[in-house]
């Protein structure tokens, strides 16, 4: 018999929101977290708008050393992880810790440190060559992503299975469906599944205006962010990290866990056609929502809301809508559909993690968070997008889908256990 996993417990660091409750009631509240960038002086370049984290490490728990020796990313996973596990009420001392596993989602590493500190070793990039002696003894930890994974490992006093899942903009989702897999086969009863990225510095800025996939609406910050907007013209950068705590079910169950959804089914694939490309039919995206539904035992009728990858780009925007029509037919009119990178941006590896929290949140509540700043919709996007307004709704099965760099397409099913075809 397939083991089933289920959520109990949740902890979100998100622009306009650190902690649980903060994040959904922006989110419910429709309101946009993304402002002028003001981690660095962003005046050269093309797109200067991001959706910042207000985070106090001191004032989030860490203490001096931790925040001397955590970049960013790994400050707001941990951050995230203490207050999931709290919720939980799990108690690690009282497992077996190598039940525990650890997995964790990221995109672009330790960018803060690994920039802030070349620019320290090279003399503000005026040498060529390095002087290592200016280098911070935590420099190697900022080299090598997995150490963050670490740090969330220590963090529960997890030994069993630890892994950092790095596939660009679905990490989030990978790593939980990886995490999924763990419980499933029997090599752990519990996962600390997250997702963590800040990449809001000069270097991925660099990277994104090179390619022009950042929105260049520097006038108007809180509506930059617009998927399946008419209007819109590229995604805004966000940052942040959410941790989802995974357990077998009949154990969540023994021990009077608050279950908010299980994970019933999870797929990916790739498109082998482009790095930045998508191919307009949605082909990939949608064979990815009907293997995860297959997996769940569900029929495209069972799906109550889908909660969108809705980057605020126009390739994406058609190909996530046509994917939808693919896989769900009739249904995916009837289907509410909505995009929350509308108010916390795109925090790349991360956002996963944070859209699978708001599914969670979104059943938990009955309420489906609104695409914000969707005025003028797209004709070419012709779906229930759930527009600038939070709709209450039962709902007992969800999609969470995302689409990455590189061709990833990722479908993460949540539900209700008594509603899991499983």
């Amino acid at each position: 018999m397939t083991r089933r996993v289920v959520i109990t417990g949740l902890g979100v660091v998100a622009p306009g929101g650190i902690g649980v409750k903060a994040y959904w009631d922006m989110l419910t509240a429709g309101r946009s977290a993304t402002r002028t960038i003001t981690h660095f002086d962003a005046a050269p370049f093309r797109s200067r708008v991001a959706a910042e984290c207000d985070f106090d490490p001191e004032a989030a728990g860490l203490d001096p050393q931790e925040i001397r020796r955590l970049d960013r990313a790994a400050q707001f996973s941990v951050v995230s992880a203490r207050e999931a596990l709290a919720d939980s009420g799990v108690e690690p001392d009282t497992y077996d810790s190598t039940r525990i596993g650890t997995t964790l989602g990221n995109a672009v590493g330790c960018t803060t440190s690994l920039e802030r500190e070349y620019l320290v070793v090279s003399n503000g990039a005026r040498k060529w060559t390095v002087d290592h002696e200016y280098a911070v003894p935590d420099l190697y930890r900022h080299f090598v992503p997995s150490s963050m994974a670490g740090e969330l490992a220590w963090t529960a006093g997890a030994e069993g299975p630890a892994a950092m899942v790095s596939t660009g903009c679905t990490s989030g989702l990978d790593a939980l469906g990886h995490a999924t897999e763990l419980i499933r086969e029997g090599s752990v009863d519990m996962v600390v599944a997250g997702a963590t990225e800040a990449p809001i510095t000069p270097i991925t800025s660099a990277c994104f205006d090179a390619i022009h996939a950042t929105t260049p609406r520097n006038d108007d910050p809180e509506h930059a962010s617009r998927p399946f907007d008419r209007t819109r013209n590229g995604l805004v950068l966000g940052e942040g990290a959410a941790t989802l705590i995974l357990e077998e079910l009949e154990s969540a169950r023994r021990r009077g866990a608050h279950i908010y959804a299980e994970i019933a089914g999870f797929a990916s694939r790739c498109n082998a056609h482009h790095m930045t490309g998508l191919k307009p039919d949605g082909r990939e995206m949608a064979e990815a929502i009907d293997v995860a539904l297959a997996e769940a035992r569900m029929n495209p009728s069972d799906v109550d809301y889908i909660n969108a990858h809705g980057s605020s780009t126009r390739m994406n925007d058609r190909h996530e809508t046509a994917a939808f029509k693919r896989s769900l037919g009739h249904h995916a009119y009837t289907t509410p559909v909505s995009s929350i990178k509308s108010m916390i941006g795109h925090s790349l590896g991360a956002i996963g993690g944070l859209e699978a929290a708001a599914c969670a949140l979104a059943m938990e509540h009955g309420v489906l968070p609104p695409t914000a700043n969707l005025h003028e919709r797209d004709p070419d996007c012709d779906l229930d997008y759930v527009p600038l307004h939070a709709r209450e709704q039962r709902t007992d099965a969800v999609v969470s889908v995302g689409s990455g760099f590189g061709g990833f397409q990722t479908a993460l099913v949540l539900a209700r256990p008594e509603r899991s075809g499983r």
